[in-house]
């Protein structure tokens, strides 16, 4: 029906409508963390430092992953890995350093591992004991970079950057020295010994040293250095010498230095080459320029002579004993003892200059020449009693009087000095000879006579106690009762001659009466000078007196 009156009309197709998709904000948080995660990544690998290997004789104190590695107290780097050499003779340590530690690959950097020490230069590493060990570097010098290095088994003397000098100093030996020796100025601790080794041919032993700042200042091209080291305990010549620089010094070594007042020098420059004398007496004597070997020949043994022993010359130390030998004497089949000298004409200072040569000679030909002339006026070799308590001797060059002669050959090499017997020996001959004279007297015959005269003497001393001392005796007696009836005498003279004694008195009135009697005699002596006719007419009469106011006369006159 719907059909007949007409057919409906379709539905419409259904409209589809696309939704839009939005980003969910869950999603942003997985997103900042990649990018975050990029980013570490990035600076990871950016600040990324080089790796490096040290290899160490041991790993001790040291653990992946914890040991860190440091300069100048900052952390720049960390162990990452610890294994064995391929020979397992030592440890490998895998090292990763820090972008800003690049510079501390160079190929003389320095690593050694920092732990508690205890030697002779001191206690080093204790902070260590509650951190733990590290790794400490010492950057090197170079423009060449490494990644293999080889790590000190101790730290180093020096770190690079410390303000002072280095020199070098050449020995005979090492003696006592280490590194890490002081080295002293005044006794004052200025430096240390940095390293030594044996030069090429063996000969000597060079140290490198190190003074700090300011005082490197005071070594100069003429300062001298000298073995401080121990006890420096001798017994030579001189007695006996005990020197020390300090307590230091006994247990790990030293050196000292010094500049000769009567020199000025510029201040010596980095890795100045200086010789290092045994004690300080050598090192600031003057300069000894070049030396001249002698010999000498002695008829007696030399005991208590020894190679080291002073050569003198007027006063002078002119040199030392360097050698001594015995040798056979077919002739007089006896053993001599040949002593070899080193002597230095340049200590005769002013002296050397006076003496006559000719510029032609050669330092030998000046000396032989000068010994042959000295030679003849009286030079002798001797050997000289230096400490009656030690017995040592040393070597005297002098002028013997009344020296006999003897053979000089100017042109022998090596230059022979003659000699005469010491003075010690000198009195051993004495001895002997007064024990020769001794034992050629007539001893038993001169006791025989001595007895007799002893027994003789005897009988007299009896006869002397028996009859004499008596004697004697009763004199004395006599003597003292005659010297008491003296003093009685002078006692009984000393009253009489008393002021207020008779014999005093007596005598006063003897002057009176022979003072009256010379008044008489000069008045007679008057009158006959005035008339000498009274002797024979007597006395004139006296005029009649005129009259005046004068005084009567004294009747005594």
């Amino acid at each position: 029906m719907n059909d007949s009156h007409g057919a409906a009309p379709p539905p419409a197709a259904p409209t589809i409508e696309q939704r839009r998709m939005r980003p969910s904000l869950v999603w942003l948080v997985p997103v900042l963390a990649a990018l975050i995660g990029v980013s570490m990544l990035v600076h990871a690998w950016m600040s990324k430092g080089p790796e490096i290997t040290i290899t160490f004789r041991t790993a001790a104190g040291l653990e992946a992953g914890k040991t860190p590695v440091k300069y100048k107290d900052v952390t720049v780097g960390a162990v990452t890995a610890i294994r064995l050499s391929d020979d397992a003779s030592h440890v490998v340590v895998q090292v990763a350093l820090d972008k800003s530690a690049e510079r501390l690959t160079r190929q003389d950097t320095r690593y050694w591992v920092v732990r508690p020490r205890i030697g002779t230069g001191g206690i080093s590493g204790i902070d260590t004991l509650f951190s733990g060990a590290y790794i400490s570097a010492d950057r090197g010098s170079e423009q060449e970079s490494a990644t293999d290095f080889t790590g000190l088994e101790t730290p180093p003397t020096i770190v690079g950057g410390a303000a002072g000098k280095s020199f070098t100093l050449l020995a005979d030996d090492l003696g006592s020295l280490d590194v890490g020796s002081l080295i002293y100025y005044r006794r004052i601790p200025v430096g240390r010994v940095a390293s030594y080794q044996l030069d090429p041919e063996g000969k000597h032993v060079r140290l490198q040293v190190f003074v700090d700042a300011p005082y490197d200042a005071f070594v100069s091209t003429d300062t001298r250095f000298w073995n401080a080291s121990g006890v420096d305990l001798s017994v030579g010549a001189e007695g006996l010498k005990l020197k020390t620089q300090s307590v230091a010094t006994i247990v790990a070594g030293g050196l000292a230095f010094a500049t000769p007042v009567y020199r000025q020098a510029p201040a010596a420059a980095e890795n100045t080459e200086f010789v290092i004398s045994k004690d300080q007496a050598e090192a600031m004597a003057p300069p000894d320029g070049p030396a001249q070997f002698l010999q000498l020949r002695f008829r007696q043994p030399l005991r208590g002579l020894s190679t080291g022993a002073p050569v003198q010359f007027a006063g002078v130390d002119l040199g030392r004993v360097v050698a001594m030998s015995v040798d056979y004497d077919s002739a007089t089949r006896r053993f001599p003892t040949v002593v070899g000298v080193l002597v230095y004409p340049q200590r005769l200072g002013r002296a050397l200059a006076k003496l006559p040569r000719r510029a032609s000679d050669s330092p030998d030909e000046v000396t032989a020449r000068l010994l042959q002339e000295m030679v003849e006026h009286g030079l002798r070799a001797q050997a000289r009693s230096a400490n009656l308590l030690t017995g040592q001797l040393y070597i005297a060059l002098d002028f013997i009087p009344n020296a006999p002669k003897a053979a000089f050959d100017a042109a022998a090499r090596p230059i022979s000095v003659p000699t005469i017997d010491g003075s010690f020996d000198l009195m051993q001959e004495q001895l002997a000879s007064i024990v020769t004279k001794i034992e050629k007297m007539p001893l038993d015959s001169i006791g025989r006579n001595l007895d007799t005269s002893l027994s003789q003497l005897n009988q007299t001393l009896a006869r002397v106690n028996t009859q004499v001392l008596p004697e004697t005796t009763r004199t004395l007696q006599q003597l003292q009762q005659t010297a008491q009836a003296f003093g009685q005498t002078a006692q009984s003279a000393q009253g009489l001659t008393a002021p207020d004694g008779p014999l005093q008195q007596n005598l006063e009135q003897t002057l009176q009466e022979t003072q009256r009697a010379a008044r008489s005699l000069r008045t007679l002596t008057d009158l006959l000078g005035r008339n000498p006719e009274s002797l024979l007419r007597g006395r004139p009469s006296d005029p009649r007196p005129a009259l005046d106011n004068s005084p009567p006369s004294n009747p005594r006159d």
